[in-house]
């Protein structure tokens, strides 16, 4: 990993593999660069593909005041480092995230974008308190019941499922990245499709969903895609909410290189 600099003066860990066309990978929530070992491969021999740990994770710096800005010149920073312009593939809030750094006006080629975070009718979004409740419970320093309410609320999954990933492998990272839970909720806003916003913005995007996913991530897939003028929306094999790598990986590099 090597570092990158920030505008405001945070380090981002970044690495780069491969050759081709330039593609940086952005990850969602709890995730660090790792989310993408095994995609990684199946992009480059095909692309120049360049990885990162989002800021307050992994080999990153953080700064004591988080904004959605200071997350947008990160990944113009590693585009900066990339090159000077790069396609994004992000997923979850990082879709988001990748979205509003488009409509700021970081130099994005191309856009992939996997089950972005929006909540569109009829289905509910997270409680209206829930930022305060992420905050009290991170104040007292309860990540893993801080990383259980994001799961149970944000993403709907059972008291079973969560109890599952509890014994998972990866269920250390998510303790461990849980303050940027915070950041990810204030990336989300008011959890709805930015519909008019979107409609500005010219970006070739993809708009992916797994054809085993939750209604509601399917559902923002497709509203997404349909608001952005130069987006299609596609569904590809996989389970809950991943598509399975080494078609992502096929679907990706052709995106990417053609």
């Amino acid at each position: 990993m090597r570092k990158v600099v920030s505008q405001d003066g945070t380090t981002i860990a970044c690495r780069s593999t491969g050759d081709g066309p330039p593609i940086v990978l952005m990850n969602g929530a709890f995730r660090d660069h790792t989310i993408f070992d095994a995609l990684v491969p199946e992009l480059a021999p095909h692309c120049t593909v360049h990885v990162y740990d989002r800021r307050g994770r992994g080999q990153s710096g953080d700064a004591p005041h988080y904004a959605v800005e200071r997350e947008i010149e990160d990944l113009a920073a590693v585009i900066d480092d990339a090159g000077g312009q790069a396609a994004v593939f992000a997923g979850s809030t990082g879709a988001n995230l990748a979205l509003e750094a488009a409509l700021a006006g970081v130099p994005i080629t191309r856009l992939a974008l996997h089950e972005p975070y929006f909540r569109t009718a009829p289905h509910p979004k997270p409680p209206a308190d829930c930022m305060d409740t992420l905050k009290a419970l991170l104040a007292q320093d309860r990540r893993g019941q801080a990383a259980e309410y994001w799961l149970r609320e944000f993403l709907g999954l059972s008291a079973e499922t969560i109890a599952d990933w509890r014994k998972a492998p990866l269920w250390a990272t998510n303790e461990a990245n849980a303050h940027t839970l915070l950041y990810d909720t204030t990336i989300l806003g008011d959890f709805e499709v930015p519909t008019a916003r979107l409609a500005t913005l010219r970006t070739p995007a993809l708009v992916l969903n797994s054809d085993a996913t939750g209604d509601w991530l399917r559902d923002a897939a497709r509203a997404t895609a349909t608001a952005l003028p130069a987006g299609w929306g596609m569904q590809l094999p996989g389970s809950w909410h991943r598509i399975d790598t080494d078609i992502l990986g096929r679907v990706l590099a052709g995106f990417t290189t053609t």
